[in-house]
């Protein structure tokens, strides 16, 4: 009989699971939406399995950053503050394509929140990796480096669409979506190389085994 390699959910499991639900989100409700969403949160108002899967994701990276405490405190208070983050995206629809809002900026607040933590877990998992001395954590500190840099990149683009008065998404009329699921890749691959399985980035002796 096959025994599981441990008896609970680590937070190498943990790390794993919020890496794919993240990497897949975007292209989910995209491709599920029955109309060209601008974004992803767009998905809210299609309904049916688009926004099945959009409140069901966000609720799920929730749980799974509430359960995770990290090796710190800061770690800990961080994956709490992104978690309400990722609750507050869910619970609050944006005013997506003129809708209105139920609470204004609560959707997009909450958001920026999130994404922000998330640029902090890039960094603090980068200052791990960069404190081991073998190619394969230096590897992960290149992918938590680049990962922290587009979710940057992508908030700051909209920040600046929306201070210029929307011209960039005159003319890219999913700029939204493009740069939330940029955000949304970036986290996830971050995570799923954190999460210590993927046979390039970690070396044996520390590769995990999921069963």
């Amino acid at each position: 009989m096959l025994n599981p390699a441990r008896p609970e959910i680590d937070h190498h499991t943990l790390k794993l699971l919020v890496g794919l639900i993240a990497l897949t989100l975007a292209h989910i409700t995209s491709f599920f939406a029955e109309s060209e969403i601008t974004s992803t949160s767009a998905a809210y108002y299609e309904c049916g399995w688009a926004q099945t899967f959009f409140i069901g994701f966000l609720f799920a990276i929730a749980t799974f950053l509430f359960a995770y405490n990290g090796r710190s405190r800061p770690e800990l208070i961080a994956s709490k503050v992104a978690a309400f983050g990722a609750l507050g995206v869910a619970l609050f629809p944006c005013g997506c394509d003129g809708r209105r809002e139920l609470v204004p900026y609560v959707h997009f607040a909450a958001a920026a929140v999130m994404f922000l933590v998330l640029t902090f877990f890039c960094y603090l998992f980068y200052k791990r990796a960069r404190s081991k001395e073998y190619k394969e954590a230096n590897r992960r500190a290149v992918v938590y480096a680049t990962c922290g840099v587009v979710i940057v990149a992508s908030i700051a683009l909209l920040v600046f669409d929306e201070l210029a008065g929307g011209i960039l998404n005159e003319k890219i009329s999913r700029l939204v979506f493009y740069c939330e699921k940029s955000a949304l890749m970036a986290f996830g691959v971050s995570w799923l190389t954190a999460s210590r399985v993927l046979p390039f980035l970690t070396n044996s002796n520390e590769r995990i085994r999921l069963i």
